[in-house]
């Protein structure tokens, strides 16, 4: 097969482009420019899509003795991602990026171009699984390295974009295997520390970052009874489940911690209250797709489990398309859940989709309710 790699300039996508070439297919690589001023170095682990990490790329492709090329993605991230990413947060939402670059970007951008070049697939240094059932149909599963499982941020795939994806990495038992194999292919990124937080926020000042984009007004941090209990400097940056940074000054009258609930930027408000008050008995949204095919009667309750974060455990759920919304239902409530997170359905260890989610049911309204 023709194989376009998406080269990263990190040790994951370095070793499954490596893999590729040596299972025999005819592999490109492609770094993809994703900012207009990219920075030379990276510092440490924050960042990424910087010269040194595109410099990495084409040092790994020569190793493999791969063509390789940089793909200008930046205008197209910009505003599918970056300016996607202010919005939600204007809008109180709490989004994530990294769902949709590999949405938008690495899955459609991407795949298309590749597609449209006659490449037969897009391999990247996921580690998630594809597995293939008894009549043909495509299905993504969870790696075989729980711990550096990625199948969450993949759920986002569609059936068309299954059928032409690559993940060498998904059967590894453990990052130190990977890199372990890039020492002895003598990639010089076999040590390079993973990237992390949002990549085009490298310093980690997301509050910060937003304040010089949408601009920071003082407002009320209030509690769930409407009572004014200090200010904020603005509204955009604050999560939900948020703890440090209130700095509203008195304790609360049990002198248990206060937590963000909610985020109202309308009225510029921030509401907060006690951590039992984060819990959220059911949740739903109307931004679906499915990974693969779709359960044969989404109208009808099934059983699954829900995930709502990267890095969060599973839940065991029921799940029902209600009008054109989904519904998901957990056995135990969720924890710090808002409006623009991504909710991932699992059936075992098969991405069966995702949604965005656009309402949340707290735990003690539905026991009061």
């Amino acid at each position: 097969m023709r194989v376009l790699a998406a080269m990263s300039g990190g040790v994951d996508s370095a070793v499954a482009a490596a893999r590729a070439v040596e299972a025999g297919h005819d592999v490109v690589g492609v770094h993809l420019a994703l900012s207009r001023m990219p920075g030379t170095l990276r510092t440490g682990s924050r960042g990424c899509c910087t010269i040194e990490d595109s410099m990495d790329a084409q040092r790994a492709a020569s190793l493999l003795g791969i063509p390789f090329y940089v793909w200008d993605f930046s205008e197209r991230f910009k505003a599918d991602v970056v300016d996607d990413f202010v919005a939600e947060y204007e809008a109180g939402r709490t989004p994530n990026p990294c769902m949709r670059c590999n949405e938008r970007i690495k899955f459609a951008a991407l795949m298309d171009k590749a597609l449209a070049l006659g490449f037969d697939a897009v391999c990247t240094g996921h580690y998630a699984i594809i597995e293939t059932d008894a009549e043909g149909n495509r299905e993504l599963h969870r790696a075989n390295a729980w711990a550096k499982d990625q199948s969450y941020v993949l759920g986002v795939l569609t059936a068309d974009q299954l059928a032409h994806a690559m993940f060498p990495l998904g059967l590894t038992p453990t990052k130190a295997e990977v890199r372990a194999e890039a020492e002895r292919r003598g990639l010089s990124v076999a040590q390079k520390p993973d990237s992390h937080d949002i990549c085009f926020i490298p310093d980690g000042d997301t509050r910060g970052w937003l304040g010089e984009r949408v601009g920071l007004e003082k407002g009320e941090i209030l509690s769930l009874d409407g009572e004014v209990l200090g200010t904020h400097e603005g509204a955009p940056g604050f999560t939900v489940g948020q703890r440090k940074g209130l700095n509203i000054g008195r304790p609360a009258p049990d002198g248990r911690p206060r937590f963000v609930l909610e985020v109202r930027p309308s009225t510029n408000q921030v509401i907060v209250g006690p951590k039992e008050a984060l819990d959220i008995a059911q949740i739903s949204g109307s931004s679906i797709s499915w990974c693969g095919l779709p359960p044969a009667d989404p109208g009808a309750s099934f059983a699954c489990e829900v995930q709502i974060r990267a890095h969060a455990d599973p839940v065991a759920a029921t799940a029902q398309m209600i009008d054109a919304v989904m519904v998901v239902t957990p056995s135990e409530p969720l924890n710090s859940v808002s409006p623009g997170q991504t909710a991932v359905i699992y059936v075992g260890t098969r991405v069966l989709g995702q949604f965005t989610i656009d309402r949340t049911v707290s735990a003690v309204q539905a026991v009061t309710a």
